[in-house]
């Protein structure tokens, strides 16, 4: 008998805990769609930076993917946090060019800029939004770097 109590207060605290999970990120989805697309760019954008993920991802790839893993921490700070892994994201086209890579990379991180950007109303946010957005301007940077890279070995 009390064994069957323990699980049914196992299960209503599961229950609990993933109505509150679901609560939550609706809340953040609603409060603040364009962080949520800007989280789903930076992914993606990471996503083709280590397609290959072989010799051919370069030093300045790399700093591009810290710079990106650490704007999506300051994001997850200021309580935008989906919840996905950081490889969940769209497929990667492995057959696309070293040079095709790095521009959609490019593309996304420029995308998510303009969505970290938008307005904030949330003091309490205001400092991680800073951060992320200067983390993203530095993966832009490292990104553009790695272009002229390419550009020059070719």
């Amino acid at each position: 008998m009390n064994h069957r109590r323990n699980k049914t207060g196992l299960v209503r605290l599961l229950v609990t805990v993933m109505l509150s999970t679901l609560v939550s990120a609706s809340y953040a989805q609603e409060k603040h769609p364009h962080y949520l697309h800007a989280l789903s760019d930076l992914r993606h954008a990471r996503g083709w930076l280590t397609a290959l993920g072989e010799n051919n991802v370069m030093g300045r790839e790399m700093d591009a993917v810290a710079k990106i893993d650490k704007a999506i921490g300051e994001l997850k700070r200021a309580s935008i946090d989906d919840g996905k892994d950081l490889k969940d994201h769209p497929p990667v086209d492995a057959h696309a060019k070293h040079k095709g890579r790095l521009h959609k990379s490019l593309a996304l991180l420029e995308s998510a800029l303009r969505d970290i950007k938008f307005e904030e109303d949330d003091m309490k946010a205001l400092g991680w939004r800073k951060a992320a957005i200067h983390h993203v301007e530095d993966a832009i940077k490292a990104n553009k770097q790695a272009i002229n890279d390419v550009k020059n070995d070719s």
